[in-house]
């Protein structure tokens, strides 16, 4: 037992007080452990056709728990931005915040090829961002652009395409819970962008993005748990209102 803690606590002991990084990284880690046992916890006061998407917002944080785990770690030991580990954490839990649009929209009638529209954007916006910021740095503007059409797509269809409008059509609580998932993506997922130009601007077009002097892990990490805990409160909200 004492081997197990110990090399924890050593790196717990290599953090200063003045990392605000791995301050996130812990605070990150941390609430969304918590909201996970949240979200487990609380699936059997619903009804079963709600219960779904109370579990995928669960396992939405508790991915993104463990993976601020690592994070965490691989910060405190090397000082160096965990871009491998975020994007594993990405390919798993942001393809499963674009299924809890399909799941509050599937009694409306949403079909399963809304489903693969909007994992298959999100895999591919994701894709071509880690291919632009770590494999072919070089030709980082061309991936940004692929990436950027993908995040754009997925915008389309939740405000104006078949995701919008099946929403319109169930109304009511369902549409109020859509319409904040769509300021989620269109207004707090606008970080990963941003911080993709500020890590690959080197070198590129848009290099001025290099001084603007952000610390980009300090607002990927208060943006994941906005983003994930987030979500997974407004599907929460919607099956209590479902259920009662």
């Amino acid at each position: 037992m004492t081997n197990l803690i110990l090399p924890f606590a050593n790196k717990v002991a290599l953090m200063a007080d003045t990392d605000y990084v791995g301050f996130t990284f812990f605070i990150g880690c941390m609430a969304m452990m918590a909201a996970s046992a949240f979200f487990f916890l609380s699936l059997n006061q619903f009804d079963k056709k709600w219960r779904t998407s109370v579990l995928v917002s669960g396992l939405i944080t508790f991915i993104a728990a463990v993976h601020y785990m690592y994070m965490r770690d691989y910060w405190g030991e090397h000082q160096v931005s965990p871009t491998f580990f975020r994007y594993v954490d990405w390919i798993l839990t942001v393809p499963l915040m674009c299924v809890e649009f399909y799941l509050i929209l599937k009694l409306a009638g949403a079909k399963k090829s809304l489903l693969t529209k909007m994992i298959g954007l999100s895999v591919i916006m994701l894709v071509t961002g880690y291919l632009g910021e770590t494999v072919f740095s070089e030709q980082a503007s061309m991936w940004g652009f692929f990436s950027a059409v993908a995040y754009f797509a997925i915008v389309y269809e939740i405000w104006l395409g078949g995701a919008a409008k099946l929403a319109k059509e169930a109304g009511g609580d369902v549409l109020a819970a859509h319409k904040i998932l769509c300021w989620f993506v269109l207004v707090g997922w606008i970080i990963y962008p941003l911080g993709y130009l500020v890590g690959t601007a080197d070198g590129q077009w848009y290099s001025s993005f290099a001084n603007l002097g952000l610390d980009m892990d300090v607002l990927y990490n208060i943006a994941d748990a906005i983003n994930k805990i987030g979500f997974g409160l407004v599907i929460y909200s919607l099956a209590v209102k479902k259920t009662a």
